[in-house]
């Protein structure tokens, strides 16, 4: 989160804009737990109706995110808990603003074009007026247009600061005369500072009470998924903000994971600051792009002399961008995400082979497929450049843990969910995986260009595999492990080689596994990891070789 200074150019003596607040809001009583009324921290709890059998999860979570604001108010050291409201995104807290300051049918908020699309999603959903001002020709904010599209009933001003979707900056003394002269409630939406390289706003809110500042865990800190987002400001508009909300907007699990991730910081903030360097590079190198704007962001916007065909070719090609061609202002431009060094090369690379005759596309490292039979229902999703994450459920808790090896060993990403008939038995629902798994291997081998074929060999603890594997696309198994017992934990020791034989089968790849040692678990993990290093290393690729067969070459 971004905590880097600021020193104000002005101050100001202008009072908190409680007036503008409505009057239904200021009369609120808010809704009370027992727990609120108490004074006893810990205790039997039998106020609400809760489950009282502790599975992690059964307590309702903290309605006030005391332990996340602490957290938060440390690790910035420029505000106090009180101003800091914590909710589902930051989309929460625009809502919330609009609903505590603008009455429906009456007010109007302002803000600038092109934007951030949820501010005007969210008065249109609270019945509030919405405003749009364009920015300058540069992006740069118009001040003067701003005020002069508000007038008494006008509640907030929106502004996203570095903006989404031109990722520039608004010029901090332009901000300052539009927060000035209004005298309503000013909403710097910072989702993306922690990418730039100026300060952000939070320290005006010591010098301003009339300004919210937004920003989010999503974008730097990688904690899309858990919706956790932030809004800074005088205690006052806090206050009511948490009068508005939800009880328990926030769950115990995103409270917990965003504490940890403030202390940690972001691991990859660097690395996406240097690669959004070097896309914007390549980017203005192509024959293809007429222009890249300057960013601040975790994206670049790029004007292309065919957006609408280079938006298609991408699309068709598995990656997938923002077309912003239609919002005025950024008329045939692109919107596109800084992703991992192998994603934004493929980008790259698409990007440099548009509209050649003679082009060999780079490989689709995004596979998905469902199987659906009388047994089982399996959906799989493969990233083959993916590092190694997973998200794995086929109920078979071995089969599971057998898979996450062939992920972290292999560099590849899977997210699988297997439904099967395992209350027969385990036969159909290992099968399928296999075929899934075998077919997704199979498309994604037929795309990578020169890529080495073959692959062996790995050790574990006592144990030792040997795995070949031979890309040549012919179907071939061959299995030497013997296991001194019938099964490992609850899984049959016979599934092992079936599994490996159906994906040898549906992946049409030659496979010949052996292996030895004296623990059975340790042996079939062996097998996993050893397969893993082995495929990673059939895959790797050499442009300025051809690879030998009897057959001529492949």
């Amino acid at each position: 989160m971004n905590n880097r200074s600021f020193d104000s150019e002005c101050k100001t003596d202008q009072l908190f804009p409680e007036s503008i607040i409505r009057d239904n809001i200021k009369r609120l009583v808010p809704y009370s737990t027992a727990r609120d009324e108490s004074s006893i921290s810990f205790g039997t709890y039998m106020d609400a109706n809760e489950n009282p059998y502790n599975t992690g999860y059964n307590r309702y979570p903290d309605p006030h995110h005391k332990r996340l604001k602490q957290e938060l108010a440390l690790k910035m050291g420029t505000i106090d808990q009180d101003m800091i409201f914590a909710g589902n995104g930051s989309d929460e807290a625009i809502d919330l603003v609009i609903r505590v300051f603008c009455t429906p049918g009456v007010d109007n908020v302002v803000s600038i074009s092109p934007t951030y699309g949820m501010y005007k999603v969210a008065a249109s959903i609270n019945d509030v007026e919405y405003r749009e001002v364009p920015l300058r020709n540069n992006f740069a904010l118009d001040p003067e247009a701003i005020l002069k599209a508000t007038d008494e009933k006008s509640k907030i001003i929106f502004l996203c600061s570095p903006n989404n979707p031109t990722g520039n900056l608004l010029e901090k003394s332009s901000v300052i005369r539009v927060i000035e002269n209004f005298k309503g409630i000013v909403v710097i939406d910072e989702a993306y500072c922690d990418f730039s390289s100026e300060e952000g706003f939070v320290p005006l809110l010591k010098v301003y009470n009339n300004v919210v500042v937004l920003q989010t865990m999503s974008k730097s800190m990688g904690m899309a998924a858990l919706r956790v987002g932030f809004a800074f400001g005088d205690s006052r508009v806090i206050s009511y903000m948490n009068r508005v909300k939800y009880p328990y907007n926030l769950n115990r699990a995103s409270q917990e994971a965003a504490i940890r991730r403030i202390r940690e910081g972001s691991r990859s903030l660097g690395i996406i600051i240097s690669e959004r360097e070097r896309v914007s590079r390549r980017l203005n190198e192509s024959p293809e792009v007429i222009r890249v704007y300057e960013s601040e962001t975790n994206f670049l916007l790029a004007r292309f002399k065919n957006a609408s065909g280079m938006y298609k070719f991408l699309t068709a090609n598995g990656v997938i961008v923002r077309d912003r061609s239609r919002t005025p202002g950024c008329e045939g431009c692109l919107r596109i995400t800084i992703g991992k060094p192998s994603e934004n090369d493929r980008l790259l690379s698409l990007i440099s082979g548009y509209g050649k005759d003679k082009f060999i596309l780079p490989p689709n490292p995004f596979i998905e497929i469902s199987r659906i039979t009388a047994e089982t229902a399996i959906t799989l999703k493969a990233d083959f450049t993916g590092g190694g994450l997973s998200l794995i459920n086929t109920g078979i808790g071995f089969l599971d843990h057998m898979l996450n090896q062939i992920t972290t060993h292999g560099g590849l990403s899977l997210e699988l969910d297997a439904y099967g008939d395992t209350q027969v038995d385990f036969h159909h629902t290992t099968e399928d995986v296999a075929i899934v798994l075998g077919e997704a291997l199979n498309r994604y081998f037929k795309s990578v260009v020169n890529n080495r074929r073959y692959g062996f060999s790995l050790p574990m603890d006592e144990s030792q595999a040997s795995v070949l594997i031979d890309l040549g696309g012919r179907a071939g198994f061959k299995w030497d492990v013997v296991f001194s017992g019938e099964k490992i934990g609850d899984f049959p020791c016979e599934m092992l080689s079936h599994f490996f034989s159906s994906l040898s089968t549906s992946g049409k790849f030659t496979l010949h596994i052996k292996a030895e040692g004296e623990n059975d678990h340790h042996k079939a993990e062996a097998v996993f990891k050893a397969f893993a290093r082995s495929l990673s290393m059939a895959l790797e690729t050499d442009l300025s070789e051809k690879f030998p067969s009897s057959k001529g070459v492949i």
